[in-house]
């Protein structure tokens, strides 16, 4: 962190406000060299972790195929908006006849709307792998400006403290299929535009400035700019207190935040009154999601994709393979505490010690999880977990916000080392070989391998050749077997596919629950209805359950409800069951057409 006068490091200096390290700048050339390298070694990196789905563009990720759809399906609403002036916070083309509330979804229009060009051109799921991809990559590469050149004037400290926050084992598990969430890097811009709050006489070009750039996170996720917020305020109160010099840059301080905040609730206002509003909107997660919270003995653990990790040693201790948020290994911890000791008297990092501990302890949720199972010891979120905002907030996240604290505390400790071995010639290489030996057994164990992948089944020939479209004439959609759902959400692939000319009943998102009593709680997908109900049985089962007279009656009345025109059936492993289910309640035959079973249910739904 800087002053305005000197630009010196606030958060890089020793007991007595000195310089820490040698100023880089001064070999431009050799810094650009550098500068370089990291990003290039990030986006190895990145490359690294998606391996597997750029050597085989048929296959998807193994762990979270769902999500993988509901983002290609994203990216193609991006490219609508931009090409079809469509409205961008809600969307008809899933959940027919319903709407679907993209603001309370992860609707990542800051990305999706400047991708469109890459999803017209090579299709939304090369528009999703290279979102994935770059995202991490970008994530380090911001970190990494943050910390060589406001945060410790360093650039060897800087990368590894930006390659820690991009790809720690929290970062790899989101991989599969959140990269809202792995794409991180406003959030350094975030940092760096807050601190630049304090320099007199520019209080309102630097509010509106940070107002830019908390809208474009807004519109990436807002769950990461809420903890980016909260770890904020923790370290500028923390650096107030430990540094009464700062507190004479109060009021430029307080007056440009006053003026982003304006600025961005202005710009906000109308997508967040859709968010919580409009049509779609839902109050708060369900109590089954608020439970997702994070192990405790999850801390000391090693996630599936670290090397020193497998699926044995995580099962049990997070709730999915996208949700390791912690698995940070017992040496790395030690590792941390030790360095916060080392490290005590910088404000900022005391600051940085007090928000770990505070989402680390939000984090475990309402009860007190180790090993797998209830101590039941209740814990601080249970206090929390009803108010407004925090009820739509998955208590396991606030973990995953320790891992760029951990990477800001390793840039932090790699600098006071390098500062010591300047002070120490003579112990020198001593010292690096200590400092080698201590990150080698704390970080190589967290090296990150490719994410598992799995091959999906191509989109049948009558979605790619448009014979649907005849279906779909005034207003109708296609009605999928099985439904999609948060099992099964190829049909929202196929309807990205076709830029989402393909309208599709039901869908997997996040919708409001208006069944009797149930408050308008979020649930995956929309309500159930008897016949989505009835094939989801036969998704899980292979069995067809009986078939009586309000089966019929009931499945008429939903095809109706869907505006059916056509009922489709892709590849299935109970592809049998669902086809007599379907035909045993319509009394319609389908014909096999274009790779799929086709009922033709048009002169059901007139």
């Amino acid at each position: 962190m800087t002053t305005p006068e000197s630009g010196a490091p606030l958060g890089a200096t020793g007991s007595r406000g000195e310089r820490e390290g040698p100023d880089e700048g001064a070999f431009p050339l050799r810094g650009r060299r550098a500068d370089l390298l990291a990003v290039l070694s990030f986006v190895a990196l990145a490359l690294w972790v998606t391996a597997r789905l750029w050597l085989h563009p048929d296959r998807g990720l193994r762990d979270n195929r769902t999500d993988q759809s509901q983002f290609e399906w994203m990216m193609a609403h991006g490219a609508r908006v931009v090409t079809e002036f469509v409205h961008p916070f809600t969307s008809d083309r899933m959940n027919v006849p319903d709407t679907v509330n993209l603001m309370a979804n992860t609707s990542v229009l800051s990305v999706s709307i400047p991708m469109t060009p890459v999803t017209l051109l090579a299709g939304p799921r090369t528009s999703f792998l290279l979102f994935l991809t770059l995202g991490m990559a970008a994530t380090a590469t911001s970190w990494y400006f943050l910390l060589s050149r406001v945060l410790l004037r360093s650039r060897g400290p800087a990368w590894l403290g930006a390659a820690f926050c991009a790809y720690a084992p929290a970062m790899v598990s989101h991989a599969n299929a959140h990269p809202n969430i792995v794409s991180q890097f406003v959030v350094p811009l975030i940092i760096w535009r807050t601190l630049r709050l304090g320099e007199p006489g520019r209080w309102l070009r630097n509010g509106v400035l940070l107002a830019l750039v908390i809208v474009w996170q807004a519109f990436i996720n807002l769950e990461i700019l809420l903890m980016t917020a909260i770890g904020l305020g923790v370290v500028v109160v923390a650096l107030a207190l430990g540094r009464p010099e700062l507190r004479r840059l109060a009021r430029p301080f307080v007056a440009g935040l006053g003026v982003a905040a304006v600025v961005a609730l202005v710009v906000l206002a109308y997508p967040l009154s859709v968010q919580f509003f409009g049509p779609g909107a839902y109050q708060g997660l369900s109590r089954l999601i608020r439970g997702y919270s994070t192990d405790l003995a999850s801390f000391v653990a090693y996630s599936r994709e670290s090397l020193a990790g497998d699926q044995r040693s995580a099962t049990g201790l997070a709730k999915n393979p996208t949700e390791e948020n912690a698995f940070f290994g017992w040496p790395l911890v030690v590792l941390v505490v030790a360095l916060v000791w080392w490290l005590r008297r910088d404000p900022v990092v005391r600051g940085l010690a007090v928000l770990a501990l505070l989402f680390a302890v939000l984090s475990l949720g309402r009860e007190i999880q180790f090993n797998g199972r209830g101590t039941g010891i209740p814990a601080p979120w249970a206090a929390l977990e009803n108010l407004p905002i925090l009820h739509s907030v998955v208590p396991t996240r606030w973990s995953l916000a320790i891992t760029p604290i951990i990477g800001l505390l390793l840039a932090y400790g790699a600098q006071r080392v390098r500062t010591l071995a300047a002070r120490h010639p003579d112990a020198r290489p001593q010292i690096r070989f200590v400092t080698g030996t201590v990150l080698a057994m704390a970080l190589l164990p967290l090296l990150p391998t490719p994410l598992p992948a799995v091959r999906l089944d191509p989109t049948p020939a009558f979605v790619t050749s448009g014979a649907w479209r005849p279906y779909v004439a005034g207003g109708r959609s296609i009605v999928t077997l099985p439904l999609p759902d948060t099992h099964y959400a190829d049909p929202l692939r196929w309807s990205a596919e076709t830029g989402l000319e393909m309208p599709i009943a039901r869908g997997y998102f996040l919708g409001p629950d208006t069944r009797p009593g149930r408050h308008r709680v979020a649930l995956f997908g929309a309500p159930p209805r008897p016949t989505s109900d009835y094939f989801g049985l036969i998704r899980r089962t292979g069995a067809v359950p009986p078939i009586t007279p309000r089966a019929r009656v009931a499945a008429v009345d939903d095809l109706r409800y869907w505006r059916a025109g056509a009922v489709v059936l892709g590849p299935h492993p109970y592809a049998d069951a669902l086809r007599r289910g379907m035909t045993e309640l319509t009394g319609v035959r389908p014909t096999y057409t274009g790779g799929v079973w086709l009922w033709d249910v048009r002169e059901l739904t007139d």
